[in-house]
């Protein structure tokens, strides 16, 4: 028998995780069950992270954890699912092309942004959605250091308010202090077509994110959008022209595009709809999860976010169930009902809140150490010790805070 998990992100490596641990706990070897996990690099990428400076070592490597609990590590991109026939292909770096067959499939694909046809986003917009985008928008705010002093050179627009452009907007004016001197005066300006920054957050949190951002100097547009870009800079929505050499695109993800060979339902944004295992229903032996799924959190009407929050202990769950399937025993049915914010607000310290009506705990410098604990040690993979790993993915501990 064969598991597949398409996808090394949160929710894949949790998948891998769980679904070791299943049969480890239940006594059966790997070439009884054998786990596949697919994707271009052995690698974790610490997308949460993307928004600091140095993105190049915003990475964990995964092929000693994967090889510690006997998951085969397949190099490569998954290009086609055949649901029918219970087959993925996958194609190579080097252009050449494998298929695996499966018993059970847990599609973990993760997601993108979203990039609509504005005018010049493609050629002049950067973001902080992939580790190759987040290290050309490094790579291009170094660059600014050899350029005239004039015009927009200075400015920053994000475009998008919520967490992402919140994080990143509040981390920018270090960054490019540290780039072009302690004296510089950058300007970093937020365009967010919601009547305010933060529309996900509440009327709690937000009063403390709009006094960080008064205190950074980060200006905001609110009840506009970007209409379009230009190599000196953007005109909104409101008419307003902006002189930026910067552009920071950060408004919305989507499911990523191989979900959509799987035929069933999904939402708005391209999740596949599950049920209470992380099953695709209306597909035989497909699990969704991660950003690739859209699952009930609890009986009150709450769905996971596009979260890593939310994608390691859905993919803890998809992985432990999947596995369940063909070893014969029952499944543990997918439930969070505890769900913590921590927004980092750069030199301003943080702000964390919990449940889903986003009740402030903490502030500052006090929150601040609690995200860079988040940061740096709670979301990396676990240490490439069998025991300590496969420990680390029960499904009903894993994100509990």
């Amino acid at each position: 028998m064969r598991l597949v998990i398409i996808g090394a992100g949160f929710a894949g490596m949790y998948a891998a995780l769980s679904a070791a641990r299943l049969r480890d706990i239940q006594g059966a070897s790997p070439d009884e069950l054998e786990i596949a996990l697919v994707a271009p690099e052995p690698t974790l990428v610490v997308r949460p992270r993307l928004y600091e400076a140095k993105p190049e070592t915003l990475t964990a490597p995964l092929l000693e954890v994967l090889e510690s609990i006997d998951v085969s590590y397949v190099q490569g991109s998954a290009e086609t699912i055949d649901t029918k026939s219970r087959m993925v292909q996958v194609s190579t770096a080097g252009g050449t092309r494998k298929t695996l067959s499966y018993d059970r499939l847990v599609v973990a694909t993760g997601s993108r942004l979203s990039r609509p046809n504005i005018p010049g986003l493609a050629e002049h917009g950067f973001s902080v959605d992939s580790l190759d985008d987040a290290v050309a928008l490094d790579r291009h705010l170094h660059s600014l250091a050899d350029r005239p002093a004039r015009n927009g050179r200075d400015t920053i627009v994000v475009a998008g308010g919520g967490f992402t452009g919140i994080e990143a907007a509040t981390e920018l004016p270090k960054r490019l202090r540290t780039i072009l001197g302690k004296d510089a005066k950058p300007r970093v300006i937020i365009v967010e077509r919601n009547a305010a920054v933060a529309p996900d957050m509440g009327v709690g949190p937000r009063p403390i994110i709009e006094d960080a951002l008064r205190k950074l100097g980060v200006e905001t547009r609110v009840g506009t959008g970007v209409n379009s870009l230009d190599d000196t800079g953007v005109t909104l929505s409101s008419g307003e022209r902006i002189e930026a050499e910067t552009v920071v695109w950060a408004a919305g993800i989507r499911a990523a595009p191989l979900t959509q060979q799987i035929p069933a339902e999904r939402d708005n944004l391209g999740r596949l709809l599950v049920d209470q295992d992380l099953r695709v229903a209306s597909v035989p032996g497909v699990f969704a999860t991660g950003d690739a799924a859209k699952a009930a959190c609890d009986d009150a009407g709450n769905f996971a976010l596009m979260s890593c929050q939310h994608a390691t202990r859905m993919g803890a769950f998809a992985g432990n169930n999947a596995a369940a399937e063909l070893l014969g025993v029952p499944t543990k049915p997918y439930h969070q009902k505890t769900y913590v914010t921590c927004l980092d607000l750069g030199e301003a310290g943080a702000v964390f809140t919990r449940g889903w009506e986003r009740k402030v705990e903490m502030v500052g410098d006090v929150a601040k150490k609690t995200k860079q604990e988040i940061n740096t040690v709670w979301i990396y993979p676990p240490r490439a010790e069998r025991a300590a790993a496969l420990a680390s993915a029960d499904p009903e501990h894993v994100t509990e805070v």
